[in-house]
């Protein structure tokens, strides 16, 4: 059964705020230095697995598994998590976020066009002017940044486009949910010892590190995977466009940053185009 455009479009605007929310504790947490990557990763995957277990368990019935992961799903968010805490220890957070999301796009697109979807032009056009307006944003902080933490950021988007788009087979959207956080849990584990020595945790980066789990994470991306049942490839890939700008609004509100007109005509572009994509499909359907 389809699910009614309200309905698709309130999961995916919640989807979007809660991944927003991820990188402002992100930054929160390794900008301040209150916690390793590692450590992070490892406190945000094990509270989401338990928070969504649990969850999963009060909403099982009629005698059906409560988790149903994948172990593929489960390496692909694995790599996505420690490869995106592990970059942002040397990229800025414009050049972070450009290279993320510019890898999450083309990941989508190549994806959907090998699969046979062929967007619209007006999605198109929607997917340039977005595109065209976070590389606006974003453009200052490029500036020769590292080798090794652009390769990692490359990593983790080409991981999270595999992810959504592995999450729009889901029929069960908590259960897949349980199930992958549950099998990344030993995939992180076992980097957390080999990294035993590098530790360093205080009691604000736990809890920026449960914050991004528990609550972020679990409820985020049962969300999204709940939205990508009723969203093409490639929207799913342009509405993503959206969470530098929820963040950088996030970062004006909670850290007091400055509002700039770069921001606003920046935002004006990715909202205009992410509209003008989305739009464009749901006329022509």
């Amino acid at each position: 059964m389809k699910q009614s455009a309200l309905r698709v479009t309130m999961f995916t605007m919640t989807a979007m705020v809660a991944f927003a929310s991820n990188s402002l504790l992100n930054r929160l947490a390794l900008g301040r230095e209150t916690i390793d990557a590692v450590s992070y990763t490892t406190i945000r995957l094990t509270s989401g697995a338990v928070m969504l277990f649990l969850l999963a368990f009060l909403q099982k019935g009629n005698g059906k598994d409560f988790v149903r992961g994948s172990w593929v799903s489960a390496a692909c968010l694995f790599l996505y998590a420690i490869a995106f805490s592990l970059a942002y220890l040397s990229l800025t957070t414009g050049t972070g976020a450009l290279i993320l999301f510019g890898s999450v796009q083309m990941t989508m697109l190549i994806v959907a066009l090998r699969s046979g979807e062929r967007p619209l032009i007006l999605e198109w056009i929607g997917l340039f002017l977005a595109l065209g307006g976070l590389v606006y944003l974003v453009f200052p902080g490029l500036s020769a940044p590292p080798v090794l933490g652009s390769a990692l950021m490359v990593v983790a988007g080409i991981a999270w486009g595999f992810y959504s788009i592995r999450g729009r087979s889901s029929q069960n959207p908590l259960a897949s949910t349980a199930g992958n956080f549950l099998y990344a849990v030993p995939m992180i584990l076992i980097v957390l010892l080999i990294s035993i020595q590098n530790i360093s945790i205080s009691s604000s980066g736990v809890i920026y590190a449960v914050l991004s789990g528990a609550l972020a994470s679990c409820l985020g991306y049962v969300i999204w995977y709940a939205a990508l049942r009723g969203l093409t490839t490639t929207r799913a890939a342009t509405v993503q466009l959206s969470v530098p700008v929820i963040a950088a609004w996030s970062g004006v509100v909670f850290l007091a940053e400055h509002v700039s007109a770069r921001l606003l005509i920046a935002g004006a572009l990715i909202l205009g185009g992410i509209a003008l994509a989305v739009s464009s499909r749901v006329k022509n359907s």
